[in-house]
């Protein structure tokens, strides 16, 4: 392998068959067996510069969104940043398509993270192996543009900014379908989410380990609205959360209505779990959030030198508002759905 300091284990190897007996070895929790085995660092006299920056990209079942992201990165992000890569614990190539990465790049890392399937515990396991004292969360499938580093490093330096997001643009597939339409026009509103919610996306985020290290990681238990809850965290405590349209990343949209109805379900049952969690902050369970709706702006407006314009877009309006009352009747039925396993669980006394 290409590596001075770090040595991939093949991922074909079945790491965690004996977790008590190795954790027994090594002193370690059986949580961390996995990274342990999956990275190990050997000490070296050689001493090694900090990274600028610690990129961590969590990732389940997408070769190609790990082959895209890191691609990119590659070409427009020099060397001395660190990606580490966190496997969720995928059952496809997955974890062999990083490891390709990991062993070509002496600054691209693998991980893994097995025993909590979430992308929050999986960012978490990204947080205990950076190096840096500025992390990255980035997506998988995700792109980013030329200069959208050393213009984030330039922008939290000058700012003194903690937490800052940038601007993250949905791009619309070729023959987009109108699933694939709806996301584009209606996703990432940072600037909305900032101001209004007090949290942006961790599709994209940099965060310094000095915040972290002030209000603490991602809730692990949650399946969706980590984001959220960790960014009204950062706001409550006092911090400054800073927005960045500049820095732009790429975030391919949705192009089927199975996409956004499982993204849906997942952030109903997402805020159901908030509730349970944090009542004080987002209200008691049973009570689900008021949907947020479509606002005008949002809708995706055709060519105008297209014949019946006005009549395209007042269609493509009805078509998009039929299709937000859909996925709000989805996000209700994740709602329910981990409402009735709360209320088994309060029975079950576990």
């Amino acid at each position: 392998m290409g590596h001075t300091n770090t040595v991939i284990i093949p991922t074909s190897l079945h790491i965690c068959d004996r977790p008590d007996s190795v954790a027994g070895v090594f002193g370690l929790r059986s949580r961390s067996i996995t990274v342990f085995l999956s990275v190990i660092r050997f000490n070296s006299d050689i001493s090694m510069s900090q990274p600028s920056i610690s990129i961590i990209i969590p990732v389940y079942n997408d070769p190609e969104g790990v082959r895209q992201t890191v691609d990119s990165l590659i070409a427009h992000t020099d060397s001395t940043a660190e990606i580490i890569l966190v496997d969720n614990d995928s059952t496809d190539r997955t974890p062999e398509t990083a490891a390709e990465y990991a062993e070509k790049h002496d600054h691209v890392l693998l991980v893994v993270e097995r025993e909590i399937q979430s992308s929050y515990a999986a960012r978490n396991t990204g947080i205990e192996h950076a190096t840096s004292d500025l992390i990255c969360f980035l997506d998988a499938d995700q792109t980013v543009t030329d200069g959208w580093l050393e213009t984030a490093l330039e922008t939290i330096d000058e700012r003194d900014a903690h937490y800052l997001a940038p601007n993250v643009h949905l791009v619309e597939p070729d023959n987009p379908t109108l699933a694939g339409r709806y996301n584009t026009s209606t996703g990432f509103p940072i600037a909305d989410f900032l101001e209004r919610h007090h949290y942006a996306p961790t599709s994209c985020l940099f965060v310094t380990r000095e915040l972290l290290e002030d209000v603490g990681t991602f809730d692990e238990r949650l399946i969706s609205g980590g984001d959220k809850e960790f960014g009204n965290r950062v706001h409550d405590t006092g911090y400054e959360l800073h927005y960045a349209p500049e820095i732009v990343v790429h975030h391919p949209a949705r192009n089927s209505l199975r996409a956004l109805a499982k993204r849906s379900l997942r952030i109903g049952g997402g805020h159901c779990q908030l509730q349970q969690y944090y009542p004080d902050r987002y209200g008691r369970v049973g009570i689900p959030p008021r949907p947020s709706g479509i606002h005008g702006d949002q809708i995706r407006t055709p060519d105008t030198e297209q014949p019946n314009h006005e009549s395209s877009r007042g269609f493509e309006r009805i078509l998009f508002t039929m299709l937000a009352l859909g996925m709000t009747a989805t996000r209700g039925i994740g709602y329910y759905k981990e409402y009735l396993r709360w209320i088994a669980r309060r029975i079950s006394g576990t």
